[in-house]
């Protein structure tokens, strides 16, 4: 097995111009939330009922945020009062929930995901170099 090579401050700068691109778009994102009238856990969970493939319930959506039950049961009793999700009875069990996103909510997602569309594509032609300095 190849030994890895040795850091040196061309890396170093790399790695840290990344990780610096990364709380940028982090913020960019969390401003753009707010703007939007959500707050930044708002839109992730939005984001990620409407991109999980297969049924959505608070325990798996909970699995996708890496966030404790009872913390996506709040999450989603918030987002249920804002009108941005509502939960229909699985017909499988009727004793289980799923989550679907309202008109308003795709409407403020699709929103929202263009604008982020643009900055990761802005992003990604500034992150380029870094990655492959990497190398």
């Amino acid at each position: 097995m190849a030994r890895p090579r040795n850091l040196n401050l061309k890396d170093y700068r790399a790695l840290a111009g990344i990780r610096r691109g990364m709380r940028q778009f982090l913020e960019f994102s969390a401003q753009a939330a707010r703007d939007a009238g959500l707050t930044p856990a708002q839109h992730q969970a939005l984001l990620a009922i409407k991109g999980m493939t297969g049924p959505v319930t608070v325990g798996t959506l909970a699995a996708w945020l890496g966030i404790r039950h009872h913390s996506a049961v709040g999450l989603v009793d918030r987002l249920a009062k804002a009108k941005l999700v509502v939960r229909i009875s699985d017909p499988q069990d009727r004793r289980r929930m799923r989550l679907k996103l309202t008109p308003r909510a795709d409407a403020k997602l699709a929103a929202l995901s263009q604008v982020h569309r643009a900055e990761l594509r802005r992003f990604s032609a500034a992150l380029a170099p870094l990655l492959d300095a990497l190398h």
